[in-house]
């Protein structure tokens, strides 16, 4: 999550299912309008701090995190009085009614959570949040990376993954070198649009040698 520092004008990010806990690389990301971080590690609701002043967001689901706690009125209402701009909140229209409630019944945030000890990224293995994490069913794992996937494809002008050529990625196969190589591609892809046709050729020149030389390797080794 720290290259959101380095992207100020991205406008959808998708992290779901990462493990992460701290928001404070996006405060960086003032063109923000969409942003997906359904069941992660974010412990604090303190963490909306780093939101605050993010003008265009309008998109947020939050929801599965330990943050949400186990009053969801509670939490919804806090959200809101501190993100006043935003039009859908975990997949749900905001409404001007639940808008003015929220002045009254949520409570608002004022600095940032304290620091923590655990970093972002792969949580270990013998942590039971990180087991709950991985329990959920490979139909709705797929669902939600799917249309998170094809949200940023579509702000980068590239066709939608079909869903039969997504299907090789299920919740068994997730494990942490996995997410990894799928942060790293979902990074490139976001700064993909800060590059000029330039910056594009010399990439996808370098696509291609890559490529190219993973081939002559399984074919050596065929």
């Amino acid at each position: 999550i720290s290259i959101c520092r380095d992207l100020p004008n991205v406008e959808v990010i998708t992290f779901s299912v990462n493990g992460i806990s701290d928001l404070e690389p996006l405060n960086q990301c003032q063109n923000l309008s969409e942003l997906y971080l359904r069941k992660n590690n974010i412990a604090s609701l303190n963490e909306l701090f780093y939101l605050k002043n993010l003008p265009r967001l309008r998109v947020l689901w939050l929801s599965e995190n330990p943050c949400c706690g186990s009053d969801p009125h509670r939490y919804r209402m806090t959200v809101l009085r501190n993100l006043p701009s935003l039009q859908k909140l975990d997949n749900q229209a905001v409404t001007e009614e639940e808008l003015s409630q929220a002045l009254v019944e949520g409570e608002e945030i004022t600095a940032p959570p304290a620091r923590r000890s655990v970093e972002n990224g792969c949580p270990a293995s013998t942590g039971s949040s990180a087991a709950d994490s991985t329990m959920e069913t490979e139909s709705e794992l797929l669902s939600f990376s799917l249309e998170e996937t094809n949200k940023i494809r579509e702000q980068l002008g590239m066709k939608p993954v079909p869903r039969d050529k997504f299907s090789s990625f299920s919740p068994r196969e997730m494990d942490c070198s996995r997410k990894k190589r799928n942060n790293v591609l979902n990074a490139i892809l976001l700064l993909m649009k800060e590059l000029d046709a330039e910056g594009l050729e010399i990439v996808q020149q370098t696509a291609g040698r890559r490529l190219q030389a993973f081939r002559k390797k399984e074919l050596q080794e065929e």
